[in-house]
């Protein structure tokens, strides 16, 4: 079975949607039969590298509300993601553009490792304040990771995964995806939300 999950690095929606997702499989007997493909969706497009605003001035300006409101939002994420054992350091978040993050996920994927790069891009972001825009600090995390330097460099400079990005996206678009995650089983099951596990137990039971 093949499911793709459309999602962006920095919805906090998309790690704890992962995290249940991730839940989901464990009830699975034979959950190394499904086939996972991580599908780009940007929040914001026209973000710059770096935002040079916290993400409560970002979600105040984006969302009209106060500074407070702003910070009561991230502490009521980050107690939902603490259930799933997820550690949200919103405050010191670096919010901007995802862009050159997505493509870091496919050239993983292309080896194979889509997942893996996923999950590290996500924890740093949410956990250990990765300027998620900076192509220099996508390239250690990469290296960190296990991938070959000099690949991942060339593929940056050579624009490398750029249309497959752009692809995702023109599918979600097709597709009517408005918002992440959005997970899709063997393109007939669609499930949107950081649903329950018991949600994405009933999807996979209902695709296989």
């Amino acid at each position: 079975m093949k499911v793709e999950i459309w999602s962006d690095v920095i919805c906090p929606w998309c790690y704890i949607g992962k995290r249940r997702f991730e839940a989901a499989l464990k009830t699975l007997a034979d959950r190394a039969e499904i086939d996972i493909e991580w599908r780009s969706f940007e929040l914001d497009p026209q973000a710059p590298v770096e935002l040079g605003e916290t993400l409560t001035q970002m979600l105040a300006r984006k969302y009209g509300v106060s500074k407070q409101q702003a910070d009561a939002m991230n502490a009521e994420v980050s107690q939902l993601a603490a259930r799933e054992g997820l550690n949200y350091n919103l405050v010191f978040a670096r919010p901007g553009n995802t862009f050159n993050a997505h493509r870091l996920i496919h050239y993983a994927a292309s080896l194979g490792r889509g997942d893996v790069m996923t999950e590290r891009l996500m924890h740093g972001y949410f956990t250990e304040s990765l300027p998620i825009g900076d192509i220099q600090a996508l390239t250690e995390v990469a290296v960190e990771a296990g991938f070959e330097r000099d690949a991942v460099t060339s593929m940056f400079s050579e624009q490398g995964f750029s249309q497959q990005v752009r692809d995702d996206q023109r599918r979600a678009a097709h597709i009517g995806i408005r918002g992440v995650p959005f997970f899709l089983f063997d393109g007939r099951l669609a499930v949107s939300g950081a649903q329950s596990v018991d949600v994405f137990v009933q999807a996979l039971t209902q695709a296989s």
